[in-house]
């Protein structure tokens, strides 16, 4: 079984297991790789390899170490971890900001022959946190929703998706989503296009949570995405503007088509 690109480890080593009908822990134990910790379901949970431990899961998969470690995400591991020369792990809580999202149920399925187990991806570093399958029209952006949801009636996410050209800056990026960002949180009456994307999607996917976070906040980064990639844009083609920034972010009503 191949993890999909950018999963936890926590996810691969329970679909892994499950595909042989075992817990994550009974499959580290037949590995003879000692594990510390708690071990827990994902998002909220995250496992630690150390080098021998991944060794020893590769010869497992038979998939060759380099491959193994482009496609599982290597979190800065415990000391203990990191420097230990015998097959160790140890589990540890995620924080919200780390945790990881659902992914494309369809994409699972495919790397999953034997059970369709769901799967927790980390968004790209160099895009605001979500995750959008175009080719299936899945998306997700909070990892209190426990699968992904359905795209389908916002095709502009999909278009701003596809059409992103060139990946902003870090820095842009981190400038736009925090305008978008309290845009939406603070002044989101003056702009009914997110009021018909988060209906849309509610409409859509009656599976959302309602409580105890409303999917006014779980959906914000996939309902603002298209308006936060054009500002990162146009802020990369005006670098003045970011070395100017102002310490609040604008309430300007005045929008750029995306």
């Amino acid at each position: 079984m191949r993890p999909l690109p950018r999963e936890s480890a926590a996810s691969y080593l329970t679909r892994l297991a499950a595909a042989y009908h075992l817990s994550a822990a009974q499959l580290l134990d037949g590995l003879h790789i000692t594990a510390t910790g708690t071990p827990a379901a994902p998002p909220a949970t995250e496992i630690h390899l150390s080098n021998e431990a991944a060794r020893r899961l590769s010869d497992f998969t038979r998939i060759p170490p380099a491959h193994l470690a482009r496609a599982l995400p290597r979190r800065p591991p415990p000391a203990a971890i990191g420097t230990a020369h015998a097959a160790a792990a140890r589990w540890q809580p995620a924080p919200p900001a780390l945790q990881p999202l659902p992914a494309c149920t369809t994409c699972t399925i495919r790397r999953s022959p034997h059970q369709a187990h769901p799967a927790w991806v980390h968004p790209a570093p160099d895009l605001p946190r979500i995750m959008i399958c175009t080719r299936h029209q899945q998306a997700a952006s909070d990892p209190r929703h426990p699968t992904p949801l359905d795209i389908r009636p916002v095709p502009e996410l999909t278009r701003t998706h596809l059409g992103v050209r060139r990946r902003p800056t870090a820095t842009s990026l981190t400038w736009a989503s925090t305008i978008t960002t309290r845009w939406y949180d603070h002044h989101q009456h003056l702009h009914e296009r997110w009021h018909t994307r988060l209906s849309r999607l509610t409409t859509a996917n009656p599976h959302i949570p309602p409580g105890p976070a409303s999917p006014t906040l779980t959906c914000r980064n996939l309902i603002t995405y298209p308006e936060t990639l054009t500002l990162a844009a146009a802020l990369d083609h005006c670098p003045r503007a970011l070395t100017h920034a102002p310490s609040t972010a604008p309430s300007s009503t005045t929008w750029p088509t995306a």
